[in-house]
């Protein structure tokens, strides 16, 4: 497995990395020990860079189990979710997580989305306390556009930051993704297999449990823009067929191709599709196999709020 250095002076990490919300049953329900086996294939597989988050349902507990006995192979991410980036709810909820996760620091803490409510300063100097006394090694941010991290990393050092991004939905290579490669920020994409569209699994009209949290963001995935995807990765499936890969390896591939990209996020529920999905992390696509891809996509635009507005 490749590794990548994590913002400036940060550590190497693998390229592919271990996210636990499906784990942690956001896509529905799963049998734990099959859980804790699938997090300890992709120990075994070199995906040693697990993200899980405090709003993970029973993700941190998972990962604390998977990894027992393994810690000191693991490059340990985890974030502070919710509305409350108060003091004394960040130390609360971190001390929580260190319990439940099994250790005494956590290599990479994050706020897992921006809160206006709080002061960015007062919030990144209580992270900067808790870094100081060893809880946590390095500071990262997820879902920040370009001005709230330029806003944010005034005030302290941020290694990283976790933006949406995959071959469908590109908004965050207009300025966020640039701003984080100017400035020295890793980047560790979430959702580069779109949540399922991108793994080669669904097909238009598809649909998801009831369990499911995708239910309520593509619902039965009907209608034009639907059509717009499904034909789009038709063509995709058929141009990694003829390169002797899948959907989903190219899903991955992809997103580790593009400037600025550290790590991309996936979240596998079964020791199987972890074994799949890490043949994706020593596949280098070149820049003709990029300008083919482009040339699949032709003039296709998505627009993911105008989806998620039309499911409403």
């Amino acid at each position: 497995m490749q590794t990548r250095q994590l913002g400036i002076n940060g550590a190497h990490v693998p390229v592919i990395c271990l996210g636990t919300w499906p784990l942690g049953g956001g896509f529905g329900k799963i049998d734990y020990e099959n859980g804790i086996k699938t997090i300890k294939t992709s120990i075994d597989e070199g995906i040693t860079f697990i993200d899980t988050a405090e709003g993970y349902n029973d993700g941190e507990k998972l990962v604390g189990d998977g990894i027992s006995g393994q810690r000191d192979k693991v490059f340990l991410a985890t974030k502070l979710s919710g509305a409350d980036h108060s003091k004394q709810h960040m130390i609360t909820a971190l001390e929580t997580s260190l319990k439940l996760l099994g250790t005494d620091y956590i290599d990479l803490y994050q706020l897992h989305s921006p809160q206006s409510k709080w002061p960015i300063e007062e919030t990144m100097g209580n992270l900067l306390k808790l870094k100081d006394q060893g809880k946590i090694r390095y500071i990262g941010i997820s879902n920040f556009n370009a001005e709230q991290t330029d806003t944010a990393q005034m005030y302290g050092q941020i290694h990283s930051s976790q933006p949406r991004y995959n071959i469908l939905f590109r908004e965050t290579e207009v300025s966020t993704i640039p701003f984080c490669l100017k400035n020295g920020i890793g980047v560790i994409a979430h959702s580069v297999l779109a949540k399922g569209l991108l793994s080669g699994k669904y097909q238009l009209g598809s649909q998801f449990a009831e369990d499911d949290e995708r239910r309520k963001v593509y619902g039965n995935m009907t209608g034009q823009q639907y059509e717009k995807i499904f034909g789009f990765i038709e063509k995709l499936s058929g141009w990694a067929s003829d390169n002797g890969r899948d959907l989903l390896q190219l899903a991955i591939a992809w997103v580790n191709a593009q400037p600025g990209i550290t790590s991309s996020i996936i979240g596998p529920k079964t020791p199987e599709q972890v074994l799949h999905s890490a043949k994706a992390g020593d596949w280098n696509l070149t820049q003709t196999d990029l300008q083919d891809i482009e040339n699949l996509k032709g003039n296709l635009k998505l627009d993911f709020q105008q989806l998620r507005e039309d499911e409403d």
